[in-house]
């Protein structure tokens, strides 16, 4: 994954941060679909993948942090 160390801290952070928040208003969509994860009600695929989409960034947040403290160690 060569290509998520090069990725750089502050562009996967705005990113992050941007795809959980929006849209502004009147709910954030991961709030909204965490909701409907909690209360049982997340069934329709798009949902899911709408869910799904808004928590990439964070994935590959936490994955970009795991491997540099794996390498950081390695070291």
């Amino acid at each position: 994954m060569k290509w998520l160390d090069e990725l750089p801290w502050f562009a996967l952070i705005a990113i992050a941060v941007l795809m959980a928040m929006l849209p502004f208003e009147p709910e954030p969509h991961l709030s909204e679909k965490l909701k409907m994860l909690a209360d049982g009600t997340l069934t329709k695929p798009i949902d899911i993948f709408d869910l799904f989409w808004h928590l990439l960034p964070c994935i590959l947040l936490v994955l970009k942090f795991v491997r540099s403290r794996k390498q950081e160690s390695a070291d």
